[in-house]
């Protein structure tokens, strides 16, 4: 026969249990959202874009942590809009273990983006989970090369209005237009991407950041047919570290100046990162004949050019013909430590704006070596420069 302190423990364990089962009528903490209980169908040719949204708004309206998990598969989804503001305040985590493809027809997309986070507060996209967005099907659509005012085909991932976002440990393949487009955003950190696409892709830009703040972009390797990464307009105290860029058109500040009115760019760090074999290394750029702003305070350091063509550009009669000078204002801009091997004799070209010419550019460090029989030079136009340690090339 049970003691009474055995009985007493019996009672004790069946409350335990009773109040465990009436708690568990509510999602418990921690509440996983699997797209396949919303509809989604892996492996087949009928999209799943729906079943992914209503799986996001589950989550989304969920007030603890919640988890939206997207298992291995092959997912086909049109214009997917993943819209906060969310309820909790605790980050959302989507888990992409499986491979999103995306539909291959322009007409579906009425937007900037293929996958949208719109105003969301607290995310994470992790998971080791692929996006294909099969631009291949789509690129012949791109006519931005001979129409300055093209409509670019939507980004792989695009992000407005986000706060307080981590994305980390994914696959990023064949974007039609970009592969992420970061908007309005601040406090968002990424790293361990992986993105590619062919040299000849046209307008597939590894990342673009314009108009945020605290961008930090890590450990990634970046391959594409235009730039690793484009800092544009009103982006500010942007960090860039151990980037791996090419093919590639390098990594570019800008283009800046295009539009009426945009927003200054300051405090930029791009260091420990290694270009290899892309069409420019370090760039600014901006529009001749442009509205008057400022990119200021950003620093070049610890760079590897490998076989680069025009490793230190600053061009300031990107993309017309105008006769009337860049009004863009660039300024308190440092290169250190940087070195490798240059496809173009010039190896730094600094094509400043004859009306506000560049201030404060200083050079420390700068070994480059031309591949080939020319001695390797510089140039400079309408620039302020200071020098100090080892000069390959030599100073203007």
């Amino acid at each position: 026969m049970a003691s009474n302190g055995s009985t007493f423990a019996v009672l004790v364990l069946f409350s335990l249990l009773a109040s465990s089962n009436a708690a568990g009528r509510q999602p418990a903490i921690g509440t996983t959202f699997n797209v396949l209980s919303y509809g989604a169908k892996p492996g087949s040719r009928i999209e799943s874009t729906q079943a992914f949204v209503r799986a996001w708004a589950a989550a989304c309206n969920f007030p603890g942590k919640a988890r939206l998990l997207i298992p291995p598969g092959i997912y086909k989804l049109g214009e997917t809009i993943f819209q906060g503001p969310c309820k909790s305040r605790i980050p959302i985590t989507i888990l992409l273990q499986g491979t999103l493809q995306a539909v291959s027809d322009a007409s579906s997309y009425s937007g900037k983006g293929w996958i949208s986070l719109d105003e969301v507060n607290g995310v994470v996209l992790t998971g080791g989970g692929t996006i294909d967005a099969l631009g291949q099907n789509l690129w012949q659509y791109n006519d931005c090369k001979t129409n300055p005012d093209c409509v670019h085909l939507p980004a792989s991932i695009y992000m407005t209005k986000v706060t307080n976002a981590k994305i980390k440990s994914i696959k990023l393949v064949n974007s039609m237009g970009f592969h992420m487009h970061i908007t309005r955003s601040y406090l968002i950190t990424i790293h361990s991407l992986s993105i590619t696409a062919p040299s000849e892709s046209p307008n597939t830009d590894g990342m673009h950041i314009s108009q945020s703040n605290g961008v930090k972009v890590a450990r990634s390797v970046i391959k594409t047919g235009d730039d690793c990464i484009s800092i544009g307009q009103g982006s500010t105290n942007v960090t860039l570290n151990q980037i791996t860029c090419g093919p590639g058109h390098g990594i570019s500040v800008g283009s800046l100046g295009k539009r009426p009115n945009e927003g200054d760019v300051a405090g930029l760090i791009v260091s420990n990162c290694t270009l290899v074999g892309t069409t420019n290394g370090i760039r600014i750029k901006t529009y001749a004949a442009s509205d008057p702003s400022r990119a200021s305070g950003m620093l070049f350091k610890d760079i590897i050019m490998n076989n680069v063509r025009n490793p230190i550009i600053i061009d300031q009669n990107y993309g017309s013909n105008a006769q009337k000078p860049s009004q863009v204002k660039i300024s308190d801009v440092i290169y250190q430590n940087i070195r490798g091997t240059s496809l173009t004799p010039v190896a730094v070209d600094l094509s400043c704006s004859s009306t506000v010419p560049c201030q404060n550019v200083r050079f420390h460090n700068i070994n480059l070596q031309f591949i080939g029989n020319q001695k390797i030079t510089s140039a400079c136009t309408n620039a302020k420069v200071g020098y100090s340690g080892l000069q390959i090339p030599p100073p203007c």
